[in-house]
């Protein structure tokens, strides 16, 4: 009010006053200015704000996208170990089980030969010899076939060929050493005689 009587007396003219008690003029302009300043100053701070978190966004979108792989990783390394370990426990006598093979060929060239004079001996090796296919049967040692069946690469080795009208082409005529699978892998391959077509 002291305002408005000291500008009333400088120029002779009341100011105009606003409903807000502004006066109207010079003063009212600055104030609008500012307000456009403060304006202006939270509409950038807005955009400035908008930009923070689109990039804040994206950001999490990343560590998600991140944390899903990660996720995914981490079930397939599970799968594979466990696998790993499965097949560890299954073969893990295999080593074993390969090194007793010629044992046993040896106890069947023993048993081979003893046949032909039975007597005591012949009886205790033949009841060992059991005992150790029965175990090494019970760890999943399988012999392979052999005779009778057709030539197969993959589960037996041919050392021998006899060309014969007997027999069909490729099927096996004698075993010369048996091979052997353990569990579901092969071991050794069967040396075999193979036939031959005429």
């Amino acid at each position: 009010m002291f305002s408005e009587v000291k500008l009333v007396e400088e120029t002779g003219k009341r100011p105009d006053i606003n409903d807000s008690g502004n006066t109207s003029g010079q003063d009212n302009l600055t104030l609008e200015q500012k307000g456009e300043e403060t304006t202006v100053l939270e509409e950038s701070e807005v955009e400035a704000l908008r930009k923070k978190l689109a990039e804040q966004t994206s950001r999490a979108e990343d560590y998600f996208q991140r944390l899903v792989r990660l996720q995914a990783d981490f079930e397939n390394f599970r799968r594979r170990t466990s696998r790993e370990k499965e097949d560890f426990y299954k073969y893990a006598a295999e080593q074993l089980v390969e090194l007793l093979l010629p044992i046993l060929d040896n106890f069947e060239l023993a048993l081979a030969c003893g046949r032909e004079t039975p007597d005591k001996l012949f009886e205790g090796v033949e009841i060992i010899y059991r005992q150790i296919v029965d175990t090494l049967a019970a760890q999943g040692l399988s012999p392979i076939p052999s005779v009778g069946e057709i030539f197969n690469p993959s589960r037996h080795e041919a050392v021998l060929q006899e060309q014969t009208s007997d027999h069909p082409d490729n099927v096996i005529l004698e075993e010369l050493r048996k091979g052997y699978s353990f569990k579901d892998k092969l071991l050794r391959p069967s040396m075999v005689k193979v036939a031959r077509s005429k």
